[in-house]
């Protein structure tokens, strides 16, 4: 019989196996199997923390061609793809929980059982290699009984293309979520093409010649960015502050509510934390309304002094008032015929709101000092992280004017309520800030990548994108961006913390605060350590054994290179080695 090949050379894992002779063997499936728990009574199916449900082919073979019917196949392919990519991003924070040791291939077999417990595909590995550490990722799989081709058949027959949209989304978010970077998956064999079962590749995104073709599928509007640029794109012009990227549900839903008032004339209001991106999704809006190639004026108004507000918005003639020795006209006439974006437009005086109401309601503006109004045509977008509801009911702002700017409200979703967007971000801003600052940075950890997951982002995008340079800037050159390159002004962070168990295994133990101290790399290791004391999760005997197990590991089984890693003898690696299998023997 012939038999799969795997190599382990240090961290990268490689895998390949005779195409089409050999089902790759998975680890037991009981480990999720036991996740799984049904309740008829209450009418609820759950996975782990998730709800679930199940539903027959048929309708979702009928719902397929109702969406193809609909609103056309471009559209119901980019749908059921994006639903895909979310169900494989959420399924990938399930490894950590399940199986730990994300190096292994075992724990990346997460996402291919899971397609084959819920019955949408058996997985088979062709060849894959992956290694976490440097973002290394190679695969060839074989899809065999996909429920998704036998749906489209169902209605369509044989075609021209491959229709496993919704598993495509599911391989790329899955693996994209794993291993902390974009990679892209692609159908290049499907059953519904003739083929004797369904084929894909995954490598990652840059790799890909045409990788645009696949990825307009992620994104709901066309105006959204790509996660990544090409190779050569100039660092300055790419990356500009209109750029939007982003997967998840409450993304795509902003992206939707943008491109239906964007043809309009309609007041704008974006609403949201600070550093959600409201500037960003206004300029957008800008960008592709038929005011386009008008001006577009931002003003944030809690950063001009209220004595001088309503002169910046509206205008002064020559001695309007002292210091006014010339003519000038305000934000309102250079914005005319285009856009004015208002930021934090709770923060206006009284007097620069009634001014403001009649500008929107009349579409003229006065200049202080002067005797005539000016005809303006302006779209006003304003945007602010207050609630205006309770600023009117304070009196702090004027319930007409509340009720005239919100015409169009638009809520951005928090970045903690949109965990899916983390990694495209981050990996937008690493290769953004690595071209601007040329510094040559491989990638993230993995420990980075879980402590970015994990973090609760009260500063949103903005802070994200702030963590992502600063973690550029720090990391060694030709190295990787680690947690300490993150994290160094005393953020609250977690990250998945484990303990020895009887068989000597790693266990986790769930997510512990390992906050660092500003630029201490040492005070990470020391958090840990004293975590796991204090907790009574490791003794003097268990931590050593581990050191030199995984010393041993990162040297390929070298007793010299290990004892350089320890900075001891190599008759002392060798004896705590010959101890540890000799423990292993007897059990």
């Amino acid at each position: 019989m012939a038999r799969s090949t795997s190599r382990r050379d240090k961290d990268t894992i490689t895998l390949v196996t005779p195409a089409g002779k050999f089902r790759q063997h998975f680890p037991d499936i009981g480990d999720l199997a036991s996740r799984l728990r049904f309740a008829p009574s209450d009418g609820q199916i759950w996975f782990d923390n998730r709800r679930m449900m199940l539903i027959q082919t048929a309708a979702m073979a009928t719902l397929r061609r109702e969406l193809i019917e609909t609103v056309g196949t471009e559209k119901a392919r980019g749908l059921l793809t994006r639903m895909g990519y979310l169900s494989g991003t959420r399924d990938a924070e399930t490894v950590r929980r399940v199986r730990p040791d994300i190096d292994s291939f075992e724990a990346f077999a997460v996402g291919p059982q899971l397609h084959a417990l819920e019955g949408i595909v058996a997985v088979e590995t062709v060849s894959m290699e992956f290694d976490v550490k440097t973002g290394l990722f190679n695969g060839e799989f074989i899809w065999r009984n996909s429920s998704e081709a036998d749906e489209h058949m169902a209605v369509y027959g044989i075609g021209h293309e491959p229709v496993c949209w919704m598993q495509l989304g599911y391989a790329s978010g899955y693996v994209s979520a794993y291993m902390g970077r974009q990679i892209l998956v692609r159908e290049v064999e499907c059953r519904a093409m003739g083929h004797p079962c369904c084929r894909i590749v995954a490598k990652p995104i840059e790799e890909w010649e045409d990788a645009e073709e696949e990825i307009r599928h992620l994104k709901a509007q066309t105006f959204v960015q790509s996660p990544a640029p090409a190779e050569g794109d100039d660092a300055v012009s790419w990356g500009q502050s209109f750029d939007l990227v982003g997967v998840s549900a409450g993304f795509n839903a902003v992206c939707h509510m943008i491109q239906k008032v964007a043809p309009t004339r309609a007041t704008v209001l974006f609403l949201g934390e600070s550093g959600v991106g409201k500037e960003q999704f206004a300029r957008t809006l800008h960008r592709v309304s038929k005011r386009k190639n008008a001006p577009l004026v931002a003003v944030n108004c809690a950063a001009i002094p209220e004595n001088l507000i309503e002169s910046e918005l509206f205008g002064v003639e020559r001695g309007g008032f002292s210091g006014a020795v010339q003519a000038r006209p305000g934000r309102f006439e250079r914005a005319d015929g285009g856009t004015l974006f208002l930021d934090e437009i709770g923060s206006l005086s009284h007097a620069a709101q009634g001014k403001l109401l009649r500008a929107l309601q009349e579409g003229e503006v006065e200049r202080i000092g002067d005797t005539r109004t000016r005809k303006v045509d302006v779209r006003v977008v304003a945007a602010t992280n207050e609630n205006l509801k309770d600023l009117v009911s304070t009196g702090k702002f004027r319930e007409d004017l509340y009720y005239r700017l919100n015409v169009f409200p638009v809520f951005i979703p928090p970045l903690r309520e949109r965990r899916e967007d983390i990694l495209l971000l981050t990996e937008y801003f690493f290769h953004r800030y690595r071209n601007l600052h040329e510094r040559n940075v491989t990638g993230l950890t993995e420990h980075a990548i879980d402590a970015l997951q994990t973090y609760d982002w009260p500063g949103n995008v903005r802070e994200l994108e702030n963590i992502v340079e600063r973690g550029v800037i720090l990391a060694s050159d030709a190295g990787p961006v680690d947690l300490s390159h993150l994290f160094t002004s005393g953020e609250k962070i977690y990250a998945h913390q484990f303990k020895l168990g009887r068989s000597g295994g790693l266990q986790n133990v769930g997510l512990a605060d390992v906050s660092l101290s500003p630029w201490s790399e040492s005070s990470q290791l020391e958090i840990v350590v004293r975590n796991a004391l204090k907790n009574k999760l490791v003794t003097l005997d268990s931590m050593e054994a581990l050191l030199v197990g995984t010393a041993n590991e990162i040297s390929g089984g070298n007793v010299v290179e290990a004892a350089r890693l320890l900075g001891t003898t190599r008759s002392r690696v060798a004896y705590r080695l010959s101890g540890r299998q000799r423990r292993k023997d007897k059990s």
